[in-house]
């Protein structure tokens, strides 16, 4: 296990064009990340037909996000001050147990307050167990775009 350094190391390479994604995969399944708790549960939002799991990778980045949050329209004001619980979750826990569980299509987004440093994982093969993958056919192929196997 490894705490999220080598994750955000992983991530900036990938924004510079750099880097091997499996690596970066790699790294977030061998990570502690940091997962919001809000009434009971991990903090997740939906986009795109997708529920993220919102991780972070350290308490500075947990940190940004409360911020930012506190200036969403309709956010309470109060949440860049306030406690914020989290559970430190390693990554393949995520991706292979949270992720099922959820029952819908879900992924992990990394660190979403740094724009140049946030990572989405989505449900695909690859990253998430081929039974919850939503590029995987009934069969268990993993689908390719124009329909190849």
């Amino acid at each position: 296990m490894s705490d999220g350094t080598a994750l955000v190391e992983r991530i900036a390479e990938r924004w510079a064009g750099q880097g091997d994604p499996l690596d970066m995969i790699g790294e977030l399944r061998r990570a502690v990340v940091l997962v919001p708790v809000d009434s009971g549960g991990l903090w997740t939002a939906a986009l795109g037909g997708v529920r993220w799991i919102c991780a972070f990778t350290g308490e500075a980045s947990l940190a940004r996000f409360a911020r930012a949050r506190a200036r969403v329209p309709g956010a309470s004001g109060d949440d860049a001050a306030r406690s914020w619980q989290y559970a430190a979750v390693r990554g393949a826990r995520l991706l292979d147990e949270v992720v099922p569980a959820l029952g819908v299509p879900a992924g992990v987004a990394v660190d979403i307050a740094d724009p140049e440093g946030s990572m989405f994982f989505p449900p695909v093969h690859g990253i998430v167990p081929d039974a919850v993958a939503v590029d995987v056919d009934a069969e268990g192929h993993a689908r390719t775009e124009g329909g190849g196997v």
